[in-house]
Order: C-alpha cells, then structure tokens, then sequence
C-alpha cells in the first residue's frame, strides 16, 4: 500500500484542482485575485504562488497569472514569482503524467508514437528548451506530455526554469504597466516569443528531425531478449560507459568491452572482426548507446543493437552484474 501512496497523493492533488477550476474558473480576473491576497499580509506571495502552480495544473490561462504578477507585485517581484510559480505548477504536472499515466504510455506506445517519444528523449533538456521558447506550443499540455517520456524529472526544472525566463519577464512587465493591459493587446509580446522560438526552432528542429530518422532505423533489444543471446555465447556485448561507470554501482555484464563512446571512432579497431556478429550496445539508460550505434553501422558493423533501457534496466529486472571482478545478483547489490 505504501508504495501507491505517492500516485494517490498526486491523483488527489489533480482532482482537487480541476474541481476548484470547475468552480471558479468564471470568477477568476485579477481584481478576484488582488482581493483574496490583499488580506493575507506577508503570506501573500506564497499564496500566489500556490494559486499558480495549481491554475497551471488545471489549465488555466497562464497568461492571466503572468500579467496578474505584474500588475499585483511589480516588475521585479512579480517576474519572480511568475516564473517560480509557473515552474512548480509545470513540475507538478510532469509528475502527475510521469508517475500516473507512464506505465500506460509506455505500454501501449508503439510505431510513429514510439518513435516520436524517443526522438524526443534523446535530445532530452534541449527539447524543453525548444518548447518552452516556442509560443506555439500550448503550455499547461505540454508540461503533461513531457511526463509521459522519460526525460529527466532534475533536467526537465531547470531547463524549464531558465528558458521560460524571458516570457515570464515580458508578460509581468505588460501587467505592470497598468491594469488596463490585462485586458488589452498582448500581441506584440506574443510576436516577440514567437520570433525568438522560431529562431529556436531553426536551430533545432533539423537535429530533431535526423534523430527521428535515425530511431525508424534503430533497432532494440529488450533485457530478456539479450539474456537468451548470451547464454547461447552468439553476441558481442560493447558497453560504452567511461571506466569508472562501468566498474561504478550499476556494474557491467560480465562478457561486455568496455569501449566509451568518446573513444570509439579509436576503439573499433579493436573489434572489426566482430562485423559479422549482433553487436548489443549498453550505456547507463540507452542514449550514448543509440548514438554509438550511427558510429557502428557508419563502421560497417550489420547487426547493432541497442539494450533498451541500459544498466539501470537490467538491474530494475535484478539480473547479474560484474562490479570489479565480482559477480552480484539480486539482493547481494
């Protein structure tokens, strides 16, 4: 039971605010919002802080609370706590997706989908940046979809937290400029993000795009699957990982070579007789793996797979590891 409590918690933090959404989404401007801070004194700028990070849960317009900053706290104070509360409100629903719906993306995630979620986890923190200079790209969804790839939760804040820096300081500064701007023209705010996310997207989307080619062609293997390979001895196992990781807490499997993919260009010398053989690559998760795999088959090697997953699987799944020269299994680690 103890082990679900964390999603129970999330789930109820989801239904608690869309069920205050529900309410009070007609009711909600900034005269609602300068009236229920005003009374609460010093206590008011954590207040607003909640107050976002729960309207970006359920959905509501990010830009009411961006301009609502401005004109309630000013220019300086108000872009801080725009974006403090717009990051911890995108936080929250990274993790209600990741931990509540993740297991059933992944699960049923296959062809274009699949293909797509893995695009984007290999380019990682560069593709939140992406979207978040991108205006195009609906905020309170996006913080939901990005839960559902396995980018990483540390990267995916502090990406965030940078990169929605200069439209939180743009909206705060319209909303200071007087409360008659919070219901007038936002455009020119608007066009400005939307030039600086193009050239974002110049810069970006041809690196997306060859990632997603080169995921059609990538071939995987599951943990299970590489298990049956090595007890019948007709694989070679090359983990990228530099030494120290290879040796370090994860361990290694015991037939890999260990070759790290800054040395590999050097390295695969030392295997070319190997080209005829499946060739299993390894890494902490799968994304050095994947990009050594364009290395191998630039190199001639026919049959490259990558272990989906990496170290960090095989030992979820409790299989042997070497650490030094020591061999570990199960509770031993």
């Amino acid at each position: 039971m103890s082990r679900h409590l964390p999603r129970i918690a999330l789930l109820a933090v989801l239904a608690a605010a869309l069920a205050w959404a529900a309410v009070e989404r007609d009711r909600l401007d900034v005269a609602a919002i300068d009236a229920w801070l005003s009374g609460l004194g010093m206590a008011a700028p954590l207040a607003y802080l909640g107050l976002y990070a729960v309207g970006t849960i359920a959905f509501l317009p990010g830009a009411l609370f961006a301009l609502a900053g401005g004109a309630l706290f000013g220019p300086v104070w108000g872009a801080l706590l725009n974006l403090v509360g717009a990051t911890i409100g995108a936080s929250l629903a990274f993790m209600i997706a990741r931990h509540l719906a993740g297991d059933w993306v992944a699960a049923r995630a296959g062809g274009r989908l699949k293909r797509l979620i893995d695009g984007v986890e290999a380019e990682g923190w560069r593709f939140v940046a992406f979207v978040r200079l991108v205006p195009l790209f609906p905020f309170n969804l996006t913080n939901y979809a990005l839960g559902l790839t396995r980018i990483d939760f540390a990267a995916y804040v502090v990406t965030s937290f940078v990169c929605m820096a200069p439209g939180a300081v743009a909206y705060t500064w319209l909303g200071f400029a007087g409360r008659e701007a919070l219901t007038g023209d936002a455009s020119a705010i608007r066009y400005g993000l939307l030039a600086l996310g193009l050239l974002a997207a110049v810069a970006f989307l041809p690196r997306l795009v060859r990632r997603l080619r080169a995921g059609a062609q990538q071939r995987w293997i599951d943990a299970d699957a590489l298990a049956d390979k090595l007890r019948n001895d007709g694989v070679t196992v090359v983990d990228v990982r530099g030494p120290d990781e290879f040796e370090g807490a994860l361990g290694h499997i015991a037939s890999a070579l260990n070759l790290p993919l800054g040395e590999l260009p050097e390295s695969l010398t030392k295997i070319r007789a190997s080209r005829d053989r499946p060739v299993i690559l390894v890494c902490k998760t799968d994304k050095r793996s994947a990009a050594a795999a364009t290395l191998f088959g630039d190199a001639g090697f026919r049959d490259v797979s990558v272990l989906r997953g990496g170290m960090e699987q095989w030992n979820r799944d409790g299989r042997p590891v070497e650490v030094g020269n020591r061999e570990m299994t199960g509770p031993d680690r």
